[in-house]
């Protein structure tokens, strides 16, 4: 990154790598990471930034879907690994230990699928995004033209329920609803697939 583009705080920009992977699966006010990395940056140069790291294949920001492009780039961005192997690295977990904390472990599945739908939809004209309105998420949110497909994640056996999905099908008429793991679509069969086969 260093090489190819002008950076002037790159402290900053290497202390906001390590937020998005300490960070990867949950929304994070600008707000709130500027508190987080104790910098005088602004907003608009962590967007900057973030598109860097994406642009490295190292981590992104992903906005918050509104069917409205303006809407869409200020919203706050959930943040998101390209590859788990950074977030796990940092995190000094062995695998054990994280698949004994639920939440983290819980974050490193949806990281997966995030890391997953991300690498595959580059050049197919699949966005990527999320949804979050009140209470209520829905884990990732794929659209191309009219078509959106709106997908949940649950790292547990007996999580089925999904008020997310139920509260953004109402909002947005959506062409295919999926669950990632519990009893819904297998993680490996999920990620054995393109984005763009869940399109159809």
């Amino acid at each position: 990154i260093l090489l190819m583009t002008r950076v002037d705080k790159p402290a900053l920009l290497r202390r906001l790598f390590h937020l998005a992977c300490e960070y990867s699966g949950q929304i994070l006010s600008y707000q709130k990471m500027l508190g987080q990395l104790h910098d005088a940056g602004n907003t608009v140069t962590l967007a900057h930034y973030l598109e860097l790291l994406q642009g490295a294949g190292l981590a992104c920001g992903l906005s918050k879907y509104t069917g409205n492009r303006v809407r869409q780039r200020a919203s706050s961005p959930k943040l998101q690994v390209l590859n788990t192997a950074l977030m796990s690295a940092l995190s000094g977990r062995s695998f054990v230990a994280a698949q004994t904390e639920r939440d983290y472990w819980g974050r490193l599945v949806e990281s997966a699928v995030g890391a997953h739908l991300l690498n595959s939809s580059v050049g197919m004209g699949i966005a990527v995004s999320y949804w979050f309105e009140a209470n209520s998420e829905v884990d990732f949110v794929l659209s191309s033209g009219k078509s959106v497909v709106g997908i949940e994640v649950k790292s547990g056996r007996r999580e089925t329920s999904l008020p997310g999905m139920a509260a953004f099908a109402k909002t947005v008429p959506l062409r295919r609803q999926l669950l990632v793991g519990a009893q819904g679509i297998p993680l490996a069969e999920f990620l054995s697939q393109p984005a763009e086969a869940w399109m159809t």
